[in-house]
Parts: structure tokens; sequence; C-alpha cells
């Protein structure tokens, strides 16, 4: 029998307020884990949901656990402002200025929010961006103000800065300070602020311990970059998709050029980012070899992905020109068909493919995935890409690569819908255009008056 959410958040508060020697009862647990399990239950959310907080939690000390718990707790452009339960902790701290979230000129001096400040950098009346730190911000506000009637100052601290340290993907500082060692700075500066510890010596154990606590968590929050299966970390980038493009909420409503655009948007993320950026470092935490083995993993499976979005955006591409040579651009469902139905099997392209030999070369491990799809559902669109394997057998992957290029040039406006469609092998794109004749019932007449441009 599986224990239900809100009764695991209550777990692991109530373990880690016992780990940490604190006589807090269930009920301020419940009080806490309800609102948790509140706040990140917004309908948008689809990878930062609460499920997320549970693997993060395993094997961790109890200043981690308190910091996972309560890292994602605000998300406020996915969930459009702040959370409901948590909204009386942040209207005196954050207000939004023509459409733009910033501090208040005039803040608080509770305590725990001075920590949050000291240990972030913040300064009254800044803006605060959408990204680069402002939900883990505003995240560890509600933590400590929730937190300071149970906790030491010394944990309190420590739990801000394992949520700052979850700000993900910051390079160095130009003069080569990483983030983890501000981070160090940030820390010792607060507990000489609060005259917490009388000695050089404790006072730097506490330092580094706190630092070390707060990799590990970071790097837990990543550790998708760091996955053996690649098409696991795959499933975890199609999460991120469908959260971040909330016009892929509505699956067969949003149009092909809506989907395409968000397979771009995140392919070039992905491809911009370095992966040594990704994990981060603390003196020997993680050791060398480790963090060495966790960068080259991840920049394998950023490769993979940017292979497997390349050819998706590909596969795309054939059906956007399609769609344009006889029309506006219009619901993809229109010419792809509905990923599901309340009315049984429905209709689908890949339905009305032909059955083409495959003669060019391909990354087998890339064509599984496509075949068989990625672990992990999407409710936006379907786990397997049998389009884009067909695409991929028919190209291989060096033609995949320079199919992917000329669609780029598609994109730009510097080659014309039919005019991409005439770069691409003719037996192939006139199987795609006959399977479409079978879905796209509007565009019918127009798809053969293209077949005819293509040469048929």
């Amino acid at each position: 029998m599986a224990t239900s959410t809100v009764n695991r958040l209550i777990a692991l508060f109530d373990g880690a307020f016992q780990g940490l020697s604190l006589h807090v009862g269930l009920a301020e647990s419940e009080k806490l884990a309800v609102l948790v399990h509140q706040s990140m239950h917004s309908n948008r959310r689809v990878y930062h949901r609460v499920e997320h907080v549970f693997p993060m939690c395993v094997d961790m000390q109890p200043v981690q656990v308190l910091a996972a718990l309560f890292h994602d707790v605000v998300y406020f452009q996915l969930d459009g402002g702040f959370p409901p339960g948590a909204r009386h902790l942040l209207e005196d701290v954050a207000e939004e200025r023509a459409g733009q979230l910033a501090l208040r000129p005039s803040l608080a001096q509770d305590p725990a929010f001075l920590v949050c400040m000291g240990i972030f950098k913040m300064t009254a009346g800044q803006a605060l961006p959408p990204y680069g730190g402002t939900n883990e911000f505003l995240s560890a506000v509600v933590a400590a103000r929730l937190l300071a009637p149970h906790l030491t100052l010394p944990s309190l601290i420590a739990v801000v800065a394992c949520i700052e340290a979850t700000i993900p993907f910051r390079p160095p500082a130009p003069d080569g300070t990483r983030a983890t060692e501000m981070l160090a700075a940030r820390v010792e500066e607060q507990c000489k602020d609060h005259a917490l510890f009388g000695d050089t010596g404790t006072l730097q154990a506490f330092v580094d311990a706190t630092v070390r606590m707060a990799v590990t968590l970071a790097n837990r929050d990543v550790s998708g970059f760091g996955k053996s299966d690649p098409g696991a970390f795959l499933s975890s980038t199609w999460l991120l998709i469908d959260e971040s493009n909330a016009q892929l909420a509505n699956p067969g409503v949003y149009s092909v050029q809506e989907y395409r655009g968000a397979l771009v948007r995140m392919g070039g993320f992905l491809a911009n980012l370095d992966p040594v950026a990704i994990f981060q470092w603390y003196r020997d935490t993680p050791d060398h070899q480790e963090m060495a083995s966790m960068v080259a993993t991840a920049r394998r499976n950023i490769g993979f992905a940017c292979d497997f979005l390349d050819a998706k955006i590909t596969s795309i591409a054939i059906i956007e020109a399609l769609v344009l040579c006889t029309g506006p651009d219009c619901p993809i469902s229109m010419f792809l068909g509905d990923i599901r139905s309340e009315n049984g099997r429905p209709d689908r392209v890949e339905n009305f493919l032909p059955s083409l030999p495959m003669t060019c070369k391909v990354d087998e491990d890339l064509l599984n995935v496509f075949e068989r799809g990625r672990p992990l559902e999407s409710s936006n669109d379907l786990t397997a890409s049998p389009l884009t394997a067909f695409i991929y057998r028919c190209l291989g992957q060096d033609g995949t690569r320079r199919a992917f290029s000329d669609a780029q040039r598609m994109f730009s406006g510097a080659l014309p819908p039919l005019a991409y469609l005439k770069t691409l092998p003719s037996e192939m794109v006139l199987g795609i255009l006959d399977a479409c004749h079978h879905i796209a019932l509007s565009r019918r007449s127009a798809l053969s008056v293209v077949s005819v441009a293509l040469g048929r």
C-alpha cells in the first residue's frame, strides 16, 4: 500500500525535526506539509511538482531535507503569482511594477528575512528577473519565516544556503570565483554578523560543512544530467518543455509552429549549456574524479538530447512546410491526428506511412528512443516519435543534420517551404504527404497540388 503524498511530506518534516533534536509536534509538521503540497500542485507544473521533492530527500541530512521540501515552493511565472498559502509571507517582500517583479523599496527587518537577503545578496528595490534566483529566493523566504520559530540560527542559515545553491547553471564570475565560493563568503558573513561562533576554527568548520551540504543538494537537484541512461534524461527534458510552454497544455489545439517553437527554444538552451556549469563543486565535494565523471555524462546526455531535438525539429519542419504550402498555420492535430481520443483509437499520420528501406547510418540508441519512446509519459505529446523515426530511418544521422540545417533556413524565411521539401528525398516526402492526405481533410486538394509540384 502506498502512503499518500501529503503524509509522506509530513513524515519528512517530522523526521527532519527529530534529526535536529527539535520538539516540533506533528500538528506543525502537518501544517508545513500541507502548505508545500498545495503550493506545488499548480496545474501548470509538470516537472517541478511535489513528486520532485522525494528523490531529493533520500539519504540527506535534516537541514538538506528541510531545504529540499521548500526549494521549489514558489515558481512565480508558472503559478501566476505567489502560492495562496504563502502569500502572506511574501507580500511585504516583493511587488509587481509595470509587469516586473521587484523587491519593495522598504523591507521588513525580521531576522529570518534578513538572513535570506544576506545569503542571496539582495538589495531593497532591486528588480527580480524571471530566472536567475528569484524563485529560489522567494522559496527561501517562505522556508526561513516558517522555520524560524523552530530552528537555531545556524540551522536556519544552513537551510537558506542550501536553497540558494539550487539556483542552476551558474558559470564562474569573470575573476574565476565560483558560485559556491561566493556562497561560502556569505555564510561566513552571516555568522560574523550574528556573532555565532567564538573562534575561527569553529566558524570555518561550520561554513565548510554548510556549503558541502548545499553542493550535495544542488547536484541532486540537477542529477538528471548525470543519469547513465540518456533516455531517462530526455524524459526529464521533455517534462520541462511541457512545463515551460503554456500553449502545449492543450493537446491537439496548439499549432504546428507553436510546437516547433517550443522544441527550438529547448534545443537552443541545451546547445548553449556548458556541461561544466551544471554541477557545483566546493573544495573536495564532490571529489575531482566524481566531478569529471558527472560532467562527462552530462556532456553526453546534452549531445544526445540535442540530436533528438534536432531530429524532432526536422520532422515537424517537414509538416510545417506541407502546412504552409497548403494554407496558414493550423492545429498540429489537423495534419498528424489527435494524441488520444475518448472515442477510441484516433487516426494518426504514422498509421499511413509507407515502409521504406533503411539505407543510411543511424544512431541505434536514438532510433530506439524514437521507436519505443521515452521512459516518462507526457500528457501533451506522444512518448514515442513514429514520424520522426520514419524520417530518421530515411535520412540517417548525417542526412538529418543536413535537413535540420535547411529547416533553420526555412524558419528564418531564407528558404521557401516548397523549396525546403525539394531538398529532401522525394520518396520520403511524398510518403509523408500521402499520410497527411488521409488526416488533413480540408487540405486534401491543396496537398494534391503540392504533390504535383514535387514531381509526381
